[in-house]
C-alpha cells in the first residue's frame, strides 16, 4: 500500500463486478474508506460478504431515493463524503441506426440514457452537499472509448458515453473551485459483466461472454493489451488522489493507445 487515497471517504456507484468492484478494491487498498451502491442484490452480498467494513446500498442508480440513501450510509459510517466515483452503465452490441426498429426505439433510448446519463446526474446531486462540505471533493465519471471513437458500440450506447463527458465538462466548470470533476475513458474491458437493454432483448447478455474476448482486445489496439477492470482502477486512483490536484474537466485513457491506432506509413 502507497496509501494514494490514505484518509479519503469515497462512495462507488456500481461497484458490484467489472471496473466498480476493482475500483473499490484499488481505493481501499491506498487506504480510502469506501461505501457502494449496487443494483444487483447477489453482487452486493458477494461483496459484503468479502469486505464486511465496506457499507452496500441495494438499489438502483437511476433513482434518486436509492443514491440519496447511499450517500447516507456513507456519510453515517465515515461521517463524510470525499469523493464520488460512478461506474454504471449498459450496452447496445452495436446495434446501428439501421438495424434499429422504430418499434423500440422510444424505449430502447429511454433504457440506455436513464442508465448510462441519468444515473450519473442523480448520484451527483444527492453526493453534491457532502463532497462541498468536503473541501477537496471529486467526481470520477466513467466516460469510455466510446465517447471519443466510432465503432465501439452502437448509436445508443456511443451517444451515450458522449453525453458523459459533457456532463464532465460542465460539472466540472460549474463545481470549480470546491470540486474537482474528471472521467475514465477505459476501453474493451476483460471481465465486464456489461450488459444489453431489455427492449433490444439482450438484458441478460453480456459483454465479458464474447468469445476470444482477450485476442480481440489486443488485436485492435496499437499496445497490443487486454486491460481489466484492474488495470482500469488505478486511473480512478490517481485522479482521486492528490496527484491531480490540479486536473479537472478532462479524463484518462486506459485505452491500450486506440488514439494512436492509424495504420502505419510505411517506406
Amino acid at each position: 500500500m502507497t496509501g494514494w487515497l490514505e484518509g479519503r471517504r469515497a462512495l462507488i456507484v456500481g461497484a458490484g463486478s467489472g471496473i466498480g468492484r476493482a475500483v473499490v478494491d484499488a481505493f481501499r487498498s491506498e487506504g480510502a474508506r469506501v461505501a457502494v451502491l449496487e443494483r444487483d442484490a447477489a453482487k452486493a452480498a458477494a461483496l459484503e460478504a468479502e469486505a464486511p467494513d465496506v457499507p452496500v446500498t441495494v438499489g438502483d442508480a437511476t433513482t434518486r431515493a436509492a443514491n440519496d440513501t447511499a450517500v447516507a450510509a456513507a456519510v453515517a459510517a465515515f461521517g463524510g463524503l470525499d469523493v464520488l466515483v460512478n461506474c454504471v452503465g449498459v450496452f447496445d452490441f452495436y446495434r446501428s441506426i439501421e438495424d434499429l426498429d422504430a418499434a423500440v426505439l422510444d424505449d430502447a433510448f429511454d433504457e440506455m440514457f436513464r442508465t448510462n446519463v441519468k444515473s450519473h446526474l442523480h448520484s451527483v446531486k444527492a453526493a453534491l452537499p457532502e463532497l462541498k462540505r468536503s473541501g477537496h471533493g471529486v467526481v470520477l465519471l466513467t466516460e469510455s472509448t466510446s465517447s471519443y471513437y466510432p465503432g465501439r458500440g452502437g448509436v445508443l450506447y456511443l451517444s451515450s458515453k458522449f453525453a458523459v463527458r459533457g456532463l464532465v465538462t460542465a460539472l466540472a466548470h460549474d463545481l470549480a473551485p470546491e470540486i474537482r470533476v474528471n472521467g475514465v475513458a477505459p476501453g474493451g474491458t476483460l471481465g465486464t459483466d456489461l450488459r444489453g437493454l431489455p427492449s433490444l432483448g439482450t438484458a441478460e447478455r453480456s459483454l465479458g461472454d464474447a468469445p476470444r474476448r482477450a485476442e480481440e482486445l489486443a488485436a485492435r489496439v496499437p499496445l497490443h493489451v487486454a486491460l481489466s477492470g484492474e488495470d482500469h482502477a488505478w486511473s480512478y486512483v490517481f485522479l482521486a488522489s492528490d496527484r491531480a490536484r490540479g486536473i479537472t474537466g478532462q479524463a484518462v485513457h486506459p485505452d491500450g493507445g486506440i488514439g494512436v491506432s492509424a495504420p502505419r506509413k510505411r517506406s
